[in-house]
């Protein structure tokens, strides 16, 4: 079986023991620490390519490497999760997914994903994917992240879709709240990005990773922060989130990327409390919607324009904005400012 294998720089200066830097780090491959453990005593995890204890105390710049064995195949089943399905036909469906969904199922979520959600949804009308794990899955969204993902229906469809993804004919648009106002407030944002290497949940810019575009438009601004629409080229892992915080306007709710600490340097001591509970208990998730999907349908050769209505907690957040940090008294209704920026 192929193992998959992950690389860790610890760049912190005080010693600390690997066992708690590994759960600490939070990955989803190790999704507990008995598994951690088991996983060190069978010398699946090096330090400088040397086995270790748990009790191992890490110092700056020891190389923690590990082997895990990829993910078994699941006994996939179907489960009745409620799905928000935008478009469909015999070939394809549109779905609207909800923030915290994972798209499919791998270390410590072997259920309760879109998979799970779509197989409940369409049964044997569904594509066979790219591996017995991801029937009907074409492309992926973050589990923070809501909004348009394409299923195909068909294995032609699949194959096609799969092309259109490689040949960027299928155009994404999406919609951010970043904590603090780009500058400029339109433009483009291009780098490589790849896997950070003190923390493998993050992705990073670096001379090593993969290229990456995507541009933006500033489509309406508050005190401190502001709502953009990106238009994505590459679709590199968390591509927006990366470029945003690299450009120091990370997206808000983003705490892989942007902690409630730099929130808060953002904006009056007497607000600070308010940005707290609005973390805590309305926008627990980054503030990124896949807005928009435009292509052509592989099969029928229609042109499809589909939109996704906003989330709740992404419409609380706008209102929360206006409420506090509002610029403009006699601003315009969030409809009539999505419907001005179909355009590009």
């Amino acid at each position: 079986m192929n193992q998959q294998k992950i690389r860790i720089v610890y760049e912190g200066d005080d010693t600390i023991r690997l066992d708690k830097h590994l759960a600490n780090l939070r990955l989803q491959e190790l999704h507990s620490r008995s598994f951690i453990e088991s996983l060190i005593s069978e010398d699946r995890i090096l330090v400088n390519n040397i086995p270790v204890k748990k009790s191992y105390l890490l110092a700056k710049n020891d190389e923690i490497s590990l082997k895990l064995p990829e993910p078994p195949d699941y006994d996939m089943k179907p489960e009745d999760i409620p799905l928000e399905v935008v478009y469909e036909d015999e070939h394809l469906a549109v779905i609207n997914k909800a923030a915290g969904m994972i798209v499919h199922p791998g270390h410590g979520n072997p259920d309760g994903t879109l998979v799970n959600a779509i197989l409940y949804r369409f049964g044997s009308n569904l594509s066979s994917g790219r591996d017995a794990n991801r029937p009907g899955i074409v492309h992926r969204l973050d589990r923070g992240t809501s909004g348009l993902i394409i299923i195909a229906k068909t294995d032609r469809a699949q194959t096609e879709l799969n092309h259109m993804f490689a040949r960027r004919q299928i155009h994404k648009t999406y919609l951010a709240i970043t904590s603090g106002i780009p500058d400029p407030p339109e433009g483009s944002i291009e780098c490589h990005i790849g896997r950070s290497l003190s923390n493998p949940r993050q992705m990073c810019v670096t001379t090593a990773g993969k290229w990456s575009l995507s541009h933006y438009k500033t489509i309406k601004y508050y005190h401190y922060f502001a709502l953009v629409k990106v238009k994505l080229e590459t679709g590199r892992m968390h591509q927006i989130r990366v470029q945003f915080a690299h450009r120091h306007v990370p997206l808000l709710g983003d705490l892989l990327y942007n902690t409630r600490r730099q929130v808060h340097s953002l904006m009056p001591q007497n607000m600070k409390r308010k940005a707290t509970d609005l973390l805590a208990n309305h926008l627990m998730r980054q503030a990124l919607h896949s807005w928009r999907l435009e292509f052509v349908h592989p099969i029928t050769e229609e042109k499809l324009d589909i939109f996704a209505p906003l989330p709740e907690d992404f419409l609380y957040t706008l209102n929360w904005l206006d409420k506090y940090f509002s610029i403009d008294t006699d601003s315009k209704p969030y409809n009539m400012i999505f419907e001005e920026n179909k355009q590009w």
